[in-house]
């Protein structure tokens, strides 16, 4: 694996979150990648608000998940999100999520996203955002 960028965010378990058995429900943890996607790009100095601002906009194309270990409410959890690839209008990340207290991984996840314009055609990810990244890390 080639890491470009990579952060960590905390994530509470909210009541709301979790299903009938206690435990945080498989739906939930999409919510929680897309918010280490947002918050990678932050720290880079990119908004996706600005993003789409400018007709740019990106879709999940791929993904996949491994649910190791239930978390439950208020549990208290690391979400570490890693840029793993990024070429001409694709961006892979990696997220693995664990138990902030204990250390276990309570889920791993990939995926992959494209880069659309306004009208749905691929296009390139801006030089821009490419520019935050470090250039000797690219594949």
């Amino acid at each position: 694996m080639n890491t470009i960028v990579s952060d960590t965010i905390e994530i509470r378990v909210r009541y709301a979150e979790v299903d009938q058995m206690g435990a945080l429900h498989h739906s939930r943890y999409w919510v929680y990648f897309e918010m280490g996607r947002t918050e990678l790009l932050r720290k880079q100095g990119i908004r996706y608000a600005d993003l789409e601002a400018k007709g740019v906009l990106f879709v999940v194309v791929r993904c996949s998940a491994d649910y190791r270990s239930p978390a439950r409410y208020d549990d208290v959890l690391e979400l570490e999100t890693t840029i793993t690839r990024q070429k001409t209008c694709r961006i892979e990340h990696d997220y693995h999520l664990r138990h902030k207290e204990t250390g276990v991984t309570i889920a791993t996840a990939k995926t992959t996203l494209a880069c659309i314009d306004s009208a749905g055609a691929l296009a390139p990810i801006p030089e821009s955002m490419q520019l935050q990244l470090d250039p000797e890390s690219k594949p």
